[in-house]
């Protein structure tokens, strides 16, 4: 590994960073991993080995890209966002290798939509997010999903297509039913209330 020009960042040999990125303080970016121009990581980042990251990508402070990962332009990440290995982010609705014509399709001829992730959300393994869509913050995609439609924070997604399961709270534990009050949900492992309303989740304080 060897560090970046101002000693705030640290990337492998073998990878392949644009000059045109922008990489936060404290971030590794690990071998065979390409960050492409324009592309921005914040603060504490991780990239996996083999990881791609697209031109003009956002990714916010301590966000976890992990092994084999591929995050398509224009994407855009929150803070604290895990995207779990061989994760793919798409970027074309209408995907096609050639015109009508039969010429080979270039930038110009298609118009890149993106997944945009809210903050301290987890894709897992071999999920596959279908642009355009976003998902809320602090929700967790189970590993092999296919997420189509948007996700609301705190939602516990799984299968093909995906469909939410249940909800989470921060720390990634799926809720269970108050034992004193059948209207909450609470957090098995930080104690953390919500209430359900529809197709929200809401915390509660102090409860």
């Amino acid at each position: 590994m060897t560090e970046g020009t101002d000693r705030e960042y640290t990337v492998a040999d073998s990878a392949d960073v644009s000059a045109e990125a922008t990489i936060g303080r404290g971030s590794k970016i690990w071998h065979l991993a390409q960050v492409r121009e324009q592309a921005t990581l914040g603060e504490e980042c991780i990239v996996g080995r083999g990881a791609y990251v697209g031109t003009g990508v956002s990714i916010g402070d301590r966000c976890k890209i992990q092994n084999y990962a591929l995050v398509y332009e224009p994407a855009r990440l929150a803070d604290g966002v895990f995207i779990g290995p061989a994760v793919v982010l798409t970027n074309d609705t209408y995907p096609r290798a050639i015109n009508v014509d039969g010429s080979q399709k270039s930038a110009s001829d298609w118009e890149a939509v993106g997944v945009v992730i809210g903050r301290g959300a987890a894709i897992g393994a071999r999920s596959v997010c279908v642009a355009p869509v976003t998902i809320g913050a602090w929700a967790l995609v189970a590993a092999g999903a296919v997420v189509t439609r948007d996700v609301p924070d705190h939602a516990l997604m799984a299968g093909v297509p995906a469909r939410r399961i249940g909800w989470v709270g921060t720390t990634g534990h799926k809720l269970i039913p108050s034992e004193t009050d059948g209207t909450l949900l609470v957090c098995p492992d930080s104690g953390e209330t919500y209430r359900e309303q529809g197709d929200v989740l809401v915390a509660l304080e102090g409860e």
